[in-house]
């Protein structure tokens, strides 16, 4: 189950890519996930929660403004990719295998989520709504996964 978390969580990444470092950060924090006694125990620890945490929210705003360019441009998508992976493999489990499948997941988000966002968009007749639902569903999901995994 946590190898189908790791997709999930990579998937995440391909929809916004600060938001699952942020989540599995306060997942540590929290103790839903625990980090102590390992080589990335840091990344519970309250100063990285709120590096992480801003950034996650500097991204959500950054994501409503025009100049923002695509998700599937190659710095966008080779973030994206990086990001999912990390995140992968800092759920519990094998953390190769948590790496690839963060990464297939980002690339399956990034693509599916443009996807559904392009037309959501269409059938608001604008993009912020349909951005606003994206970054819900973003921050909603993460959660959801660090809380289940």
């Amino acid at each position: 189950m946590v190898y189908i978390f790791a997709i999930l969580i990579g998937v995440i990444a391909g929809l916004r890519a600060a938001t699952p470092l942020a989540a599995i950060s306060w997942a540590g924090y929290l103790g839903w996930i625990d980090f102590s006694g390992t080589q990335v125990s840091f990344i519970g620890h309250i100063i990285t929660v709120l590096i992480l945490t801003a950034l996650a929210i500097a991204e959500l705003v950054a994501d409503q403004l025009p100049s923002t360019p695509s998700r599937k441009v190659p710095v966008q998508f080779g973030t994206r990719i990086v990001m999912g992976a990390i995140a992968g493999a800092l759920l519990p489990g094998n953390w190769i295998i948590g790496l690839v499948l963060g990464a297939v997941g980002a690339v399956i988000g990034t693509y599916v989520g443009a996807d559904i966002r392009s037309r959501l968009a269409k059938a608001f007749g604008r993009d912020l709504p349909a951005a606003l639902i994206e970054d819900v569903v973003a921050v909603a999901g993460a959660l959801l996964i660090v809380y289940l995994v």
